[in-house]
């Protein structure tokens, strides 16, 4: 069997790939209806509706206890790297994009009141984490693409 093949035929793998790609192409479709225009960053991008990294982990967490069963070492694993990801999202990674917003606004007010400062033209990504319900919708996304392939 050649490297593709093999590679391809990985179920878990191929679960997990597709639900996280599913994920970031809805969440570019709900972003285009929400803001009315089409933003690329978002086919690639982390943060928005529904989270990817959730979808990812929950794929691969049930292909997974399909493949070797909800006793098995393997599932252990993905069940405990699902839970820190999905904590991750909603903890950590979506405080620093809340924090990213509260700096971007500072910066902003500060620079038009004082441009003799060489303040930087670049924003901070807003877009980082996730809030529980983009979180359960990615699960749930994962779960169903785990369990329909």
């Amino acid at each position: 069997m050649t490297f593709i093949q093999e590679f391809v035929s990985n179920y878990i793998l191929m679960a997990g790939i597709l639900s996280w790609l599913t994920a970031q192409i809805l969440k570019t479709i709900i972003d285009f209806f929400l803001n009315r225009k089409f933003d690329k960053e978002r086919l690639i991008g982390a943060g928005g509706m529904p989270s990817s990294h959730s979808a990812l982990v929950c794929a691969f967490m049930v292909a997974t206890a399909r493949g070797y069963s909800l006793s098995s070492f393997e599932f252990a694993l993905s069940f405990v790297f699902a839970v820190v990801v999905m904590y991750d999202a909603m903890g950590v990674r979506r405080a620093a994009g809340e924090q990213a917003k509260v700096l971007n606004l500072l910066v902003d007010n500060l620079a038009e009141d004082d441009d003799s400062i060489p303040w930087p033209e670049k924003k901070l990504k807003e877009y980082l984490g996730h809030t529980p319900t983009q979180v359960l919708a990615g699960a749930i996304l994962g779960t169903v693409i785990a369990l329909i392939l």
